[in-house]
Parts: C-alpha cells; structure tokens; sequence
C-alpha cells in the first residue's frame, strides 16, 4: 500500500481512503508523546521535624532511616556516641532513637548526657537487651521508652510519636514551688529550704508530671504509660519505688507524706 507524499496524519480519518491499522499506529504514537511530556514536579512534603537514629550496624540504619522517612521526618544517623553527641548539640532533634552497644560511648552514658543537655527531649532505647533490669536502670536514668529488637516499625514509630506528643503538651512555668521546695524544670535543679537537692532525670519527669496533674488520683498503670511511656510494664514496684525515693528527698517527713499520697486501692495524688 503506497501513501500520498502530502498525507497529514493528524486529518480525520473518513477524509481519506487509509487503512484504518495506519490510524491504530499513529494514534498510539500520539498517546507516547503526551505521556513522554515532562510533568509537573509535586511540591516535598514538609518535614515534622529530625529524628537522631543513633545505631552503628549499617543495615539497621538503612532500615530505621527508610522508616522515619516514609514518616515525613528527617532522619539523621549517628554511628558512634561522639557523632551522636555533637548531633544531638547541632539539630535539637524531636526524638532519639538510641541502641544500647555503641562505639567510643555507651547508649546508658549517652541517655544520660542528652538528658542532662535537653531534658525535654524524648530518647527511646532500641535494644535487643531483654533483661529486666537493663530496662529499668535506663528508664530510670531517664529514658523515654524502650523497645526491642526484633520489632514492629509501627510499633516503634507510635511509640515515637507518643514521647514527642507528650512533651509537647502545655507546661508548667519553668519554676515551680511547694512547701519549702523550688523546683527549676528547665534547668534541672531543685532546692529545699534553700539548700540543693539531686534527683534523677527520671524522678524530675515523675514529679513534673505530677505538678501538671496536681490534686487528680493517678493510678500507677497511668503513671508507667505516660511517665515511663511504657504501658505493659513488668511491674508496678516501679512506681512505688520512684514515689518513695521522691518523698525522702522533698517530704519534710517521708514516713507521713503530705504531698505525695497514696490513694489505696486508686494509685497516688500530688498535693502542693
């Protein structure tokens, strides 16, 4: 079949005696090109904010960096604790993601130093450390929550979230006093009768959460889930502990508390 040398392809087709397959042809040529045309680039979302994974194994930084970025956050990685300390100082990140066994400086010293730089902000233990007591002495030093190695990315992200929701919520002023106690959140100190009192990161979140939710009746289950962030806890004897060492320090007689109260058979209530 021969074609007229002035033949324009792009004519309706019943104006010319052509076989139709000619048509077929030209017409999925036409739809190539429009598809080959550049489209528009869609805008990046925003990001929430910096994540500082802190992890030396390189195949889990692949996979906890893919995980806060499909997230929208953006994720930094740290493969030692000098690396992890001077990016932590450099992005003031929302959350750490912290692996216990660490070149140069251990996860349990790190937890301590971020929290003595920014109390405020949320580290989360990522292990595959199960004993008990490992948990406990990190929670203690003031870590926000811990999860374990093998783990679920959608656990370990609400888990995440959950520390960064809730210190964001609104705060005390950064001075707070009761009895003959002063208590400088932001800084960290406490003072009684004027003379200095030292807590733990850990029991200046309890008594900080305390003082947001002063004359309510918290139940221990409460206090592990929004203190400790960890809400299937092995144990209530944690809480029981931390309130009791809180009422040696700031109770004018820690055997007949009169701020710090148990509420038996309910939990316990701040009382200023």
């Amino acid at each position: 079949m021969s074609l007229d040398c002035n033949f324009d392809p792009f004519l309706n087709p019943n104006s010319i005696p052509i076989d139709q397959n000619v048509y077929k042809v030209l017409n999925a040529m036409q739809e190539l090109e429009l598809v080959a045309e550049p489209q528009a680039e869609v805008a990046p979302s925003p990001s929430l904010g910096t994540i500082l994974i802190v992890e030396d194994d390189q195949r889990m930084q692949r996979v906890l960096r893919r995980i806060f970025t499909e997230e929208r956050y953006t994720a930094v990685v740290a493969p030692d604790g000098h690396a992890a300390l001077e990016l932590f100082r450099r992005e003031r990140p929302l959350a750490v993601v912290l692996d216990l066994i660490l070149p140069h400086v251990s996860g349990r010293e790190l937890c301590q130093r971020f929290k003595a730089q920014s109390s405020e902000t949320p580290v989360i233990v990522l292990s595959a450390i199960t004993e008990v007591a490992d948990k406990v002495l990190l929670l203690e030093l003031g870590a926000d929550d811990y999860v374990t190695k093998p783990f679920s990315p959608r656990e370990l992200t609400a888990r995440v979230y959950a520390a960064i929701r809730r210190q964001r919520k609104p705060s005390l002023p950064t001075v707070y006093r009761f009895s003959d106690c002063e208590i400088d959140f932001e800084k960290m100190t406490v003072h009684r009768s004027g003379k200095p009192v030292v807590l733990t990161a850990h029991e200046f979140k309890l008594l900080k959460f305390f003082t947001e939710k002063a004359e309510r009746v918290l139940t221990r289950d409460a206090l592990l889930n929004e203190v400790w962030g960890y809400n299937s806890y092995p144990t209530t004897r944690t809480v029981d502990n931390q309130i009791l060492k809180l009422r040696q320090k700031l109770e004018p007689d820690p055997a007949n508390p009169r701020h710090l109260l148990t509420i038996y058979g309910a939990g316990y209530k701040f009382v200023p």
